[in-house]
């Protein structure tokens, strides 16, 4: 049992202290992740890397009901998860009239018009990624293990209990299924 599994354990059985432990052996792990993430973000992000790892840390391990993770590998797709959730809550926050969600930022410096289909993107993966749920859940938890958590094709089969064999064929399908939706959105 690996050092982060066996406190993933002391987590569960509600040890206060294990989450202190935690978050120095997986933060740079975290860190890669979510800076992967930001990097699909449009520029100007007032959301940076690092406060995207504190919040998706905070809800996995500071939750009000005690979380179960199978292993190192699912508790990193439930950050994923986290981050997601998180990059979809701030987009529709900018998208809306109170938070200037109407209005276009123009910079001074160059008069391009501003790129917020990074945000609109993400919204239109999120809805695709919960019509793909109701259709095959399995393929999209695949999509999100792989995209959003950045996770191998070996590493998704162990946590979805799948082999790797089927987790391409879902792979495959789901990516194809998912540019015909967004091919319809955009």
């Amino acid at each position: 049992m690996t050092e982060v599994t066996r406190i993933l354990s002391a987590i569960e059985r509600g040890d206060p202290q294990a989450a202190e432990q935690l978050l120095p052996l997986v933060y740079d792990e975290l860190r890669k992740l979510a800076a992967e993430k930001m990097v699909h973000e449009r520029p100007g992000q007032t959301l940076q890397a690092t406060a995207l790892v504190h919040e998706a840390y905070l809800r996995l391990v500071n939750a009000d009901q005690v979380q179960h993770w199978n292993s190192r590998g699912h508790f990193f797709a439930a950050c994923a998860e986290a981050m997601r959730r998180l990059l979809i809550e701030n987009a529709r926050r900018k998208g809306r009239i109170k938070h200037g969600g109407q209005g276009q930022r123009v910079e001074l410096v160059g008069l391009d018009p501003p790129a917020q289909a990074a945000d609109m993107d993400l919204l239109a993966l999120d809805d695709a990624l919960t019509k793909l749920a109701a259709e095959d859940a399995v393929a999209a938890r695949i999509i999100e293990g792989r995209f959003f958590a950045g996770l191998s094709v070996e590493e998704v089969a162990r946590i979805l209990a799948l082999t790797v064999y089927a987790v391409r064929q879902k792979w495959t399908y789901a990516r194809a299924w998912l540019r015909v939706t967004l091919g319809e959105i955009g």
